[in-house]
């Protein structure tokens, strides 16, 4: 039977086919096109088009340069297959049946192959330009001067080089691969190669060509030998779970690599020379790379696996104590922590020093927890149900009338989401509802009579906190020249500002003041943010952007229009420094009357010899990750620096990048790419900003995590692991997560000055005491990280223990119980703060109380406070009368009746604390009548019972907070009428309400 060429398309379906290709391609063009021309006006916008035309070049230089080289060596060796073809082929059945592919083939070879080499140099050029950040640092980098310790080579070859090398060195292979199956393929089909016939199976040059490039690729793999004994630095190999080289690869795997690169350089050349001018055939070059496959299994494998077993294994801590001293420095170099500070706190009687109630560090804790206050932030702004402070607040520090202190701090921007179904329209969303407006403050450790904080009325930008009594502090210190914010965490959605409409302004800037008689004040953005769109150009790329024919049609995009895009703080500076990883908490401040949002950035990288190498997600992840910060992207590193302090402008959208590690030579490297002028130099940072810089949350959670483990240099110990500590969970909520570090202006032991500084606790591994307390702040602008170790054999609970303690306590849980009494009402605690005292652990929970009904705001009501063993406990009405209650229980010289279990297993029974402490009396002390002062105050608690419910039922949360603190003044009053009266009874309401209704 005759074989016939397959049957050709017809010029139709060519036609229809070449218009699908031609529109799918012009689509894609026109979607790429549109993509680059919008984010190059927005790099315009913020004047850092140096890192766009960076960026953009680097990709298209490398992805055409990888490209042609990878069509070209695919391509070529595909041709030169073909010219190598045989002239004549013998006849046989095989070659009958192969002609119809050659008849298909010869005619537009060129074609197949210049095809075939283009798609295969697309897809690498595609692979290739994803690694721009590789070649910019490898064509940038500088020294560290530093340098490995087994190798001697700075560690720059490591972090700058090593990671392109090791690319290319897996693009060549790759090519030599393709290559060879490409050329085998067509040796076949011209008959260069043979399965059936008389004589060799393969012509002299098929077997030429292919044996050259079998040879390139056994050189290539002497070459990844090579590399492969670098990256035993970068490796997971040292006992106990270390990363670097071990015993067993310094001594039996590295010079196996280095034999088998050898090998294969002699394996390459015989394979040459033995297919092509000795043996002429593949007898020997097959066995030579048999020999090198057993090489490999025998030197590379078998032989380290011996040392292991037989060496190391038997005395594995005295093989690979030198290796584990080299982790643990390299791991403290990488991540910073080598210059921690660690102090040994004092041993103390564990008693509440007298001098409490005046320690200026005790009276400076905070007690605002910044994610259960939102609500109330949000709702002392119920004018306007759009307006919205997020999951949590933030915290800095401001000084108002010569005095430093922590302020809890929330912006006031507007929330989509809340926007009525009305006001959701296209117009709406992007044309009025553009911005937010003011700054609310707080300070963070005190609170007003009805359990709200006391707004900072200088940061509510001229409108006053609704609602809120007597619970506004004018602090003109902190006023916003500028109070509208237009970039912000909730910015999410594109906003068209500068229109101007006869004359009237469109976009709602605030309510009016509560002096006037109400109505709304309106505005024209007249700032430098926004790119320009009033030409029907630009309006078109845009509506084509963003599939949004009003850009064309409505009237509120005119000449004056300007768009702000990409107005999330985290979004804007991750664009304008795509090499950075952005803290997952940015926080706004006042810096010289302007909002602006102030973001930490980190350089890390993957290959620094010997560190550990960690998850950012893993490890930055506690019981706030989600709902207050950030969540950062799932990389592994293993070296990671806090070298970037960013800001942006709320009002303009100005993107800041200041260098604040001027030693990191990634930074460096990184500042050379872009032309040397994207990062302000340190010294140039404004003093009014640097006042305003805190340490890093997700860079101490690292360091934090990390020191449980590497806080112990001595590699027997750390071996032994008898030292290490572990991150404690949520106090309140263990099943939450870890609890996460806290922010505190205080002055903590061996410290010359009150420091703003970010604390945690930590406890021994698999125990719930407390071991130590980590510190980072910065002293001169510098970072210091401490670490307050407890005196060894000094149990003093962890927070998760005197959590429980405290809430358990006799003499506290009646009065938690009273808090949300008939379940009409929820306690919630807020951050659980430890602080080093007098070579103790004073303990700080405040106690809010929530109303069941809905959208009630959290009020705070009561302090719990603990000091030492757990011993020590009271429930008070605010932080100085705690502490005044805690020096008093300290005076007495028998041990505090708390009702609770001791850390050492036994109840202790001791007499009733002095004054100032919530206590209740003995159990066995008979109750006696009831006294006129203890009939008074059972009618002030029904009073504040039906006060409390007047309040709920008008749904004034306000005056339900000043009615659950007349209650609770009124239940203190009761108790102490009991006391007086000799009786034990726990304190309830009589006649007409027997529950309470306590609320938020």
């Amino acid at each position: 039977m005759r074989n016939s060429p397959l049957p050709r398309m017809s010029r139709r379906g060519r036609v229809t086919v070449g218009v699908l290709v031609g529109v799918f391609i012009l689509f894609t063009l026109l979607g790429w096109g549109i993509d680059a021309y919008t984010d190059y006006l927005w790099f315009d916008e913020v004047k850092k088009t140096s890192v766009f035309s960076g960026v953009l070049v680097t990709r298209l230089v490398l992805f055409l340069v990888v490209g042609a080289v990878m069509t070209l060596i695919v391509a070529g060796n595909l041709y030169l297959a073909y010219r190598l073809r045989p002239l004549l082929r013998p006849h046989s059945n095989e070659q009958v049946t192969l002609e119809r592919y050659r008849m298909i083939l010869a005619p537009r070879l060129g074609t197949w192959i210049t095809v075939t080499g283009l798609v295969i140099g697309f897809f690498a050029g595609l692979s290739a330009q994803s690694r721009w950040g590789d070649w910019m640092l490898f064509r940038n980098g500088g020294d560290f001067g530093v340098k490995d310790p087994e190798f001697n080579v700075d560690i720059s070859f490591y972090i700058f080089e090593y990671p392109l090398w090791r690319y290319l060195l897996g693009l060549a292979f790759t090519a030599v691969v393709l290559s060879v199956i490409g050329s085998l393929a067509v040796h076949y089909i011209f008959g260069g190669v043979r399965l059936q016939g008389v004589g060799d199976r393969m012509t002299t040059a098929a077997r030429a060509h292919l044996t050259t490039l079998v040879a390139i690729f056994v050189l290539l793999k002497a070459v990844a030998y090579v590399l492969d004994r670098r990256a035993l630095l970068l490796e997971q190999h040292v006992s106990p779970g270390l990363y670097g080289a071990g015993y067993t690869d310094v001594n039996a795997l590295l010079p196996a690599k280095e034999i088998l690169a050898y090998i294969s350089v002699v394996v390459a050349i015989a394979i040459i020379v033995f297919s092509n001018a000795v043996m002429r055939n593949l007898v020997w070059p097959g066995v030579s790379l048999a020999l090198l496959a057993i090489s490999a299994v025998a030197i590379g494998g078998i032989y380290p696996l011996a040392v292991q077993n037989f060496q190391v294994k038997p005395s594995l801590l005295d093989k690979e104590q030198k290796y584990i001293e080299r982790s643990i420095e390299s791991t403290r170099t990488a991540f910073a922590l080598e210059n921690t500070e660690v102090t040994q706190l004092p041993s103390s009687s564990g008693r509440p020093p007298e001098t409490l109630p005046s320690d200026t560090s005790a009276q400076n804790v905070r007690l605002i927890d910044p994610q259960i206050v939102s609500q109330a932030f949000t709702q002392s702004q119920q004018s306007r149900g759009f307006y919205d402070f997020g999951d949590k607040l933030d915290v800095d520090r401001y000084t108002v009338d010569g005095k430093t202190q922590d302020y809890v701090v929330g912006a006031r921007e507007i929330d989509d989401s809340k926007l009525t179904a009305l006001q959701r329209n296209w117009l709406n969303r992007h044309t009025v509802y553009t911005h937010g407006y003011g700054l609310v403050a707080a300070p963070a450790n005190e609170f007003c009579g009805t359990g709200l904080p006391y707004f900072a009325s200088g940061l509510i930008g001229n409108q006053g906190a609704e609602n809120t009594g007597d619970c506004i502090t004018p602090t003109a210190a902190l006023e916003a020249e500028q109070p509208r914010i237009y970039y912000g965490e909730k910015s999410t959605e594109y906003a068209i500002v500068g229109q101007v409409d006869s004359g009237k302004n469109v976009e709602f800037d605030r309510p009016q003041d509560q002096s006037t008689q109400g109505g709304e004040v309106y505005y024209t953005y007249s700032g430098e943010g926004g790119v320009e769109i009033g030409s029907f150009f630009r309006r078109m790329v845009f509506a084509i952007k963003n599939t949004e024919s009003n850009f064309l049609l409505s009237d509120a995009v005119n000449a004056n229009s300007k768009l702000m895009y990409i107005r999330e703080p985290r979004e804007r500076v991750a664009k304008v420094a795509p090499f950075l990883t952005v803290d997952g908490d940015p926080y706004p401040a006042v810096v010289d009357g302007r909002i602006k949002w102030i973001l930490d950035g980190y350089t890390t990288a993957k290959t620094y010899p010997y560190a550990q190498r960690i998850n950012l997600a893993t490890e930055t992840k506690d019981e706030l990750t989600g709902t207050g910060s950030f969540a950062l992207a799932r990389d592994d590193v293993n070296y990671m620096r806090n070298s970037v302090k960013a800001t942006v402008d709320a009002y303009d959208g100005t993107v800041t990048l200041y260098e604040f590690d001027d030693k990191d030579p990634v930074l460096k490297a990184w500042n050379k790419s872009f032309g040397g002028d994207l990062i302000v130099p340190k010294d140039q940072i404004p003093q009014s900003l640097a006042d305003h810089f805190r340490y890093p949350a997700d860079m101490f959670k690292v360091q934090r995590n990390l020191l449980t483990r590497f806080h112990v240099t001595d590699a027997r110990t750390f071996f032994s692991g008898e030292d290490f500590w572990q991150v404690p969970n949520a106090p309140d909520s263990p099943q939450s997560g870890y609890q996460p570090p806290y922010y505190l202006n205080v002055k903590l032991p061996d410290q010359n000055e009150t420091r703003f500084q970010l604390t945690a606790g930590v406890t021994p591994l698999n125990r719930e005491n407390m071991a130590a307390l980590v510190s980072g702040s910065y002293v001169a602008g510098q970072p210091r990280l401490e670490i307050f170790e407890l005196p060894d054999g000094k149990v003093v609970p962890g927070p998760v223990q005197v959590h429980q303690q405290m809430v358990n306590a006799s003499n506290i849980s009646q009065q938690l119980t009273l808090l949300n009494r008939g379940g009409q009402a929820s306690v919630l605690y807020g951050n659980l703060i430890s602080l080093p005292l007098g070579g103790d652990i004073l303990y700080v929970e405040p106690v809010y109380v929530r109303s069941s009904q809905a959208n009630a705001a959290p009020l705070l009501q009561k302090v719990l406070m603990s000091y030492g063993d757990g011993r020590y406990v009271v429930l008070e009405d605010n932080l100085q009368k705690g502490l005044e209650a805690l020096a008093a229980l300290g005076k007495s010289n028998a041990p505090p009746n708390t009702g609770t279990t001791d850390p050492g297993g036994t109840t202790d029974p001791g007499p009733t604390p002095s004054a100032g402490a919530t206590t209740t009396p003995p159990a066995n002390q008979p109750p006696t009548q009831i006294t006129p002062e203890l009939s008074q105050a059972a009618a002030a608690v029904d009073k504040a019972i039906a006060d409390l419910k007047a309040a709920q039922q008008a749904g004034d949360f306000v005056k339900q907070g000043a009615a659950l603190k007349a209650l609770d003044d009124a239940i203190n009053r009761f108790q102490a009428a009991q006391q007086a009266a000799g009786t034990s009874t726990p304190a309830t309401a009589t006649s007409t309400n027997p529950s309470p209704t306590p609320s938020g």
